[in-house]
């Protein structure tokens, strides 16, 4: 079963409704393997092994990836989407969390365009209270390896440098550095479309 929503969490335009984070309160938090909805299939180990690393500098107690796994592989479970199909209450039976975190990749991997060729990792996840399912927060992001780059040259240059770029991503795994950022940006703490500090933080209640 999935987590249910509580109330609207974001309008068009409006920041996130914190006010159910706020009265949850959580200290611990269960990380699920992302659900996968590209081609790679590195996509969600990737994306995994680099989530739990703002949770934690936010200031959450985050149950470790490898037991995480463990767990659910002696219980017959092994695929992202399996695992996100048990109920709250069962998770929170097994490992004793207060919140768990339910994530979705959309885009992992180089792409290759005309003129440009760009590793770009987009993903959204959810926070969702084990003791009721409601959802405390959401949130999407998405990062490229081409932000804030300024290619010249004419077209023949550009072309040849994108087709060097998607070599050159291909061969150093740039999808998995890419992730990273993207990890962060979503699970990052701080309004207006972050998580709340948790109890670890020296900024714990200052949101």
């Amino acid at each position: 079963m999935r987590a249910r929503h509580a109330g609207c969490l974001r309008a068009a335009g409006q920041n996130l409704d914190y006010t159910a984070f706020k009265n949850a309160r959580p200290r611990s938090i269960l990380v699920l393997p992302p659900d996968n909805e590209t081609t790679d299939v590195n996509a969600s180990n990737s994306m995994l092994s680099q989530m739990t690393m703002p949770l934690a500098e936010a200031g959450y107690y985050v149950f470790p990836v490898a037991v995480m796994e463990e767990t659910f592989k002696q219980n017959g479970l092994t695929t992202a989407g399996d695992i996100q199909q048990t109920p709250p209450a069962k998770l929170r039976e097994i490992f004793g969390a207060d919140a768990v975190v339910y994530s979705k990749i959309a885009q992992f991997g180089t792409q290759y365009r005309v003129l440009a060729s760009a590793t770009v990792v987009t993903a959204s996840a959810k926070l969702a209270d084990l003791k009721n399912g409601d959802v405390l927060w959401q949130g999407s992001a998405t990062a490229n390896s081409e932000e804030g780059s300024n290619n010249g040259g004419g077209l023949i240059a550009m072309l040849v440098v994108a087709a060097i770029k998607q070599v050159a991503n291909s061969l150093t795994d740039k999808s998995h550095d890419i992730a990273g950022i993207t990890s962060y940006r979503l699970l990052h703490a701080g309004p207006p479309t972050g998580l709340l500090y948790g109890p670890h933080s020296p900024r714990y209640g200052s949101d």
